[in-house]
């Protein structure tokens, strides 16, 4: 594959330009930017200001997660305070403990990692699939058999002496991960699976909304999302029993009473405020327009670089619908160390003229934080991470694109 050269990388920010428009350091394009305008998020917050009802009970959380299970198909919705706090307590809910090992890749956002570890698990690293960025179901099957084994009924990681907890998967980007092998694999081991689909609302593999395959999911509702309500998350599950514990852990464990303040359980303040569920059902209510939007986007993107060598856009995978959360270029030089000095390049460039592109995240295993815990071979993971750099992907930009 041809490489990219100073000619080329201005090629592809005409590229890039012809699909956002024109930038500036005084009007720069962020990466993916929140909008409200054609939604009631106004009147909603103000009906909880008149009401008084601000907190986290209140109208809207229930309306909330009735309207993310009609929208996703999931049987029970929980909301929480955010994506962080909603997979920390779907990980805890499944039976991750303190000193366990949790599978996960290391393409992921750190919060996932981060969820792991705030319950005294460790992650345990396995590798993307070749050409996606979503978790390897060879890779994950081939690590379980090389390192894990029963003792007692228990499965251990005979190299650490850790229990074997959970697998979970992420969804990167909005692409779906390979999630319905990855199933059969952790079913095939009897662990249960989560999905980190903080990234993932309104992505389906198949018939099944991403977060409803494994024993529960989780989304994001951050700043940067395809909706959100300034901070929040929440666990998707079709398991009754489950999403009572979550409401239940979620809101201190507190017993019902009128008065009386009894706790049969440790838990957490998590639960999503009134104020902030009512941003997220203005948000979904114009979920539809924003998805179309946003393949809009992401086929000009793929038309402005239909005849550029050296680089490439991720592609939505086969038999999904990605919601095209964010729109990622790959280089395509062979030698990875050349590719992030060409990355570099172009994030240098682009940032000079306000085009505010990302890389993906370091690593997580590259961490410092990290780079102890136990891994398989993640020499994809590695080749791969170099050459992702993410697009400007809001998609109020539609209505500056050229048509």
């Amino acid at each position: 594959m041809t490489t990219l050269g100073a000619a080329n990388v201005d090629s592809v920010l005409e590229a890039i330009q012809q699909v956002v428009g024109p930038s500036s350091k005084e009007h720069p394009i962020s990466l993916h930017e929140p909008d409200f305008t054609g939604t009631q998020a106004w009147a909603y917050v103000k009906e909880c200001l008149d009401s008084g009802w601000v907190s986290t009970a209140g109208s809207w959380v229930s309306r909330f997660e009735e309207e993310l299970c009609t929208f996703t198909g999931a049987s029970h919705a929980v909301v929480v305070s955010n994506g962080t706090v909603a997979l920390r307590l779907a990980l805890h809910l499944v039976g991750v403990g303190y000193s366990d090992e949790v599978l996960l890749p290391p393409l992921s956002f750190v919060a996932t990692a981060n969820a792991v570890a705030h319950l005294g698990a460790f992650p345990h690293f396995v590798d993307v699939a070749p050409n996606a960025l979503g978790m390897c179901p060879i890779s994950l099957a081939a690590r379980l058999e090389t390192i894990a084994e029963r003792r007692e009924d228990i499965l251990v990681n005979r190299e650490t002496g850790r229990r074997i907890a959970a697998v979970l998967p992420v969804h990167v980007f909005g692409h779906p991960a390979e999630v319905d092998q990855l199933l059969a694999v952790s079913d095939s081991w009897g662990l249960p699976l989560v999905e980190d689909a903080a990234e993932a609302l309104a992505s389906w593999r198949g018939s099944t909304h991403c977060g409803l395959f494994g024993a529960v999911g989780t989304l994001s509702f951050n700043g940067n999302k395809l909706i959100t309500t300034g901070g929040g998350g929440a666990l998707l599950t079709n398991d009754a029993d489950l999403a009572k514990r979550a409401r239940h852990l979620s809101t201190t464990a507190k017993q019902p009473h009128p008065w009386a303040f009894d706790h049969d359980a440790i838990g957490w303040n998590d639960r999503l405020p009134n104020l902030n569920a009512a941003l997220g059902v203005a948000q979904l209510e114009d979920l539809d327009r924003r998805l179309d939007a946003k393949r809009q986007l992401a086929q000009r993107y793929a038309d402005a670089f239909a005849d550029l060598e050296g680089v490439e856009l991720v592609a939505e995978p086969t038999d999904c619908i990605s919601n095209h959360w964010l729109v990622s270029l790959r280089f395509t030089a062979e030698d990875p160390r050349a590719v992030q000095a060409e990355r570099l390049q172009l994030l240098e460039r682009a940032h000079s003229v306000g085009l505010l592109l990302r890389p993906i995240w370091t690593p997580l295993h590259q961490l410092p934080i990290y780079e102890a815990c136990p891994a398989g071979s993640l020499v994809v993971s590695e080749n791969l991470a170099p050459r992702l750099v993410n697009l400007p992907s809001s998609p109020q930009l539609l209505d500056g694109c050229a048509a």
